[in-house]
């Protein structure tokens, strides 16, 4: 499926699921005021204006990239096994998209509550399936 940012600059096309998983950490919720809601990329995307993403290391594991033009949120790179979160929102075609897992619910702000019926994952529980700490 295709995605891009607000100025067209850069373009995404990205193979998933069409599930969408939402991460309530405190990174995550600086970076976007609320809930990340993003998708599983099957493999790397293709990238289209790749010169104008900007790549914020925000972890020894983990980057976030934005348009450098337009601001717009892009993806999170899990960089141990080269894993990308692509934000849900930059797809128009998104009808068929599914709310599957909310985690770091231990982090979710106090503002807000989602009223679907998913899986509600600690961080504790979604790093133990990494075999994270």
């Amino acid at each position: 499926m295709k995605a891009k940012c607000l100025c067209g600059n850069v373009s995404l096309e990205v193979e998933h699921d069409k599930h969408v998983h939402a991460c309530h950490c405190g990174m995550c919720r600086t970076w976007g005021s609320g809930a990340t809601f993003s998708l599983i990329a099957a493999k790397p995307p293709k990238i289209d204006g790749g010169e104008n993403i900007a790549r914020y290391h925000s972890s020894e594991w983990a980057e976030r990239a934005f348009c450098k033009n337009c601001g717009t949120h892009l993806f999170y790179h899990f960089l141990p096994n080269d894993s990308y979160f692509v934000f849900a929102g930059l797809f128009a075609d998104n009808a068929d998209f599914k709310l599957e897992e909310q985690i770091y619910i231990d982090a979710k702000a106090p503002y807000y509550e989602l009223a679907n019926d998913t899986p509600k994952l600690t961080e504790e529980e979604f790093l133990a399936q990494f075999g994270g700490e």
